[in-house]
């Protein structure tokens, strides 16, 4: 690939895996060959549908139209474009460690966005109070799993980058009072937004 190639990211500055992604850009010196762009998941015009099928975001475009997402395959594209690997080992068991742990932060904001969508896409419905306990409940037993051995706050790479936008977003959304619960997180993403300067540039604005 050329080393000139630049990128297209569809995403919104609020969305989770979106942040994930602009973090890693940043981590991995690209933001130069990376431009933003707005995009709308609920617009059937939006042609976000046409380049992630499922309609979903992040969506990376390449240079010559084709698509990758989700944001794991984002991040994993882009390490390789940057040569490094920085944010995620090449082989091994650590390698694997890493994806599964990755993959756990993923899970919390997967659950906290289904949250958020209970009320959102059934307004004049009754809520399940079930469904957002069941979700609630995965949220709090992977908060519980990171509390109990939290990444390394002086490293940037996929396990913390994904740990410290799940964090975020529930900060923002307040899915679950996590704060109180869980002070082993509270003070590792005190130390890891000040290791990693990124986690308050991609902060949306209006958060």
């Amino acid at each position: 690939m050329s080393s000139a190639e630049t990128f297209v990211l569809r995403s919104t500055p609020t969305s989770p895996f979106g942040r994930k992604v602009r973090m890693a850009i940043e981590a991995l010196g690209l933001s130069g060959r990376v431009t933003v762009t707005p995009a709308d998941p609920l617009d059937e015009n939006d042609t976000l549908r046409q380049q992630n099928p499922l309609g979903k975001m992040p969506c990376l475009v390449l240079g010559d139209g084709s698509t990758i997402y989700d944001s794991g395959i984002i991040i994993e594209y882009l390490q390789d474009v940057a040569g490094t690997d920085r944010l995620l080992p090449l082989r091994g068991r650590d390698r694997y460690r890493a994806l599964t742990l990755s993959r756990l932060a993923d899970g919390i904001m997967d659950a906290s966005i289904l949250v958020v969508y209970e009320t959102r896409f059934r307004r004049d419905l009754p809520h399940s109070p079930r469904w957002l306990s069941h979700q609630r409940d995965k949220i709090r037993r992977g908060l519980a799993a990171f509390e109990a051995s939290p990444p390394d706050p002086n490293k940037t790479d996929v396990v913390s980058i994904g740990l410290s936008c799940a964090l975020g977003y529930l900060d923002w959304r307040k899915q679950v009072d996590w704060r109180p619960t869980y002070p082993i997180l509270v003070e590792w993403l005190k130390r890891f937004s000040t290791h990693e300067p990124a986690f308050e540039r991609t902060r949306a604005k209006d958060t």
